[in-house]
């Protein structure tokens, strides 16, 4: 017997609080986020290393596919930070997984764009080169070493900025009113019944 008087593996009282099923205590659900989301990180940068990319040609169709499927991952992960017993840690690790899946996508693009067209930048672009690119105009830094030249480099450069914007602004406040509402469904279920 323990202290509401039932044996370990019982059923408890009637009125008495029991931890939800399936609900990780708050330090614990850091953790496995954190751990979720450097894992899915890590995988996402090691495949944008070692996968053969042996597509010489690069076309809008590609672009505008991936940047689909980036959209219907965030959704899905908008989703279930509404449904989350812990909003706040599933928002965090929806932007760490779906940001650097952002990024990546456009480094594949302007590493095949170089491969398919040489001379599109100012310098051949290697993987790093194209990742260092993205970057840079993520942060709005644009150091200037590398530099689009051909009209379609520039394209996705600027589909890119217009992205980070929509990225930055509009994706942000999505995921901040999908933990507001989860936090605010979570504190409607726990008040007393009148």
């Amino acid at each position: 017997m323990d202290a509401t008087g039932s044996s370990p593996g019982s059923t408890p009282p009637a009125g008495t609080a029991t931890p939800a099923r399936g609900r990780r205590r708050p330090g614990r659900a850091a953790l496995v986020v954190t751990v979720r989301s450097l894992g899915t990180v890590t995988v996402l940068v090691c495949a944008y290393f070692l996968l053969p990319f042996t597509r010489k040609s690069i076309d809008v169709t590609t672009l505008a596919l991936g940047l689909t499927a980036v959209a219907a991952i965030f959704a899905l992960q908008i989703r279930s930070i509404t449904r989350s017993a812990h909003p706040r840690l599933r928002a965090a690790e929806a932007l760490a997984t779906t940001m650097p899946l952002f990024l990546l996508l456009y480094s594949t693009t302007y590493f095949l764009l170089e491969e398919s067209a040489p001379g599109s930048f100012t310098e051949p672009l290697t993987r790093t080169d194209a990742l260092y690119f993205t970057l840079t105009v993520f942060s709005t830094v644009g150091f200037g070493d590398i530099v689009p030249r051909t009209e379609p480099a520039r394209i996705v450069t600027m589909t890119q900025m217009t992205g980070n914007i929509l990225a930055v602004g509009v994706a942000t406040r999505i995921v901040f009113g999908a933990v507001e509402a989860a936090v605010r469904r979570q504190t409607a279920g726990t008040r007393e019944p009148q």
